[in-house]
């Protein structure tokens, strides 16, 4: 599927809708340029689970939990990831297969630990069609 925006309301929206949907223990993989919206999504998806806190990118602490939504929510920015046995170190799988969502932004950076069955959300911007445009395709 493919979404385009408009403004940041609207990147939140779409993702706020989509987490209304989520079922435990899936995977999402957040990929695009820096600055490009991965963690505004973020913050979307996490009131669309209900989470109130102020939710953001975790880059130096690699995960943050959000415990008080109708589901965990499993946050992680591997950015900073040197090598992908240092997921190991954190535990991933335990988050990958448990009972919350994870959001994985830089996923690609960490590609082959991904679940199979991971949702991969691409955000683009394209100037041309306005500053705040998007392009977020889901597969």
């Amino acid at each position: 599927m493919v979404y385009e925006t408009h403004g940041p309301e609207e990147t939140a929206d779409l993702a706020r809708s989509l987490a209304e949907q989520c079922l435990p223990g899936e995977v999402y993989c957040l990929d695009g340029d820096l600055g490009v919206g991965k963690t505004l999504f973020s913050q979307g998806f996490a009131k669309g689970l209900g989470i109130t806190e102020p939710v953001s990118s975790p880059t130096f602490t690699i995960i943050q939990i959000y415990e008080e939504g109708r589901l965990p929510l499993y946050h992680f920015d591997v950015y900073r990831i040197g090598d992908v046995s240092e997921m190991d170190e954190i535990g991933y799988e335990e988050y990958f297969f448990g009972e919350g969502v994870c959001l994985v932004e830089w996923a690609q950076l960490v590609e082959e630990i991904i679940p199979d069955n991971a949702r991969h959300v691409l955000i683009e911007k394209d100037v041309s069609r306005g500053v705040d445009y998007r392009r977020i395709t889901i597969t």
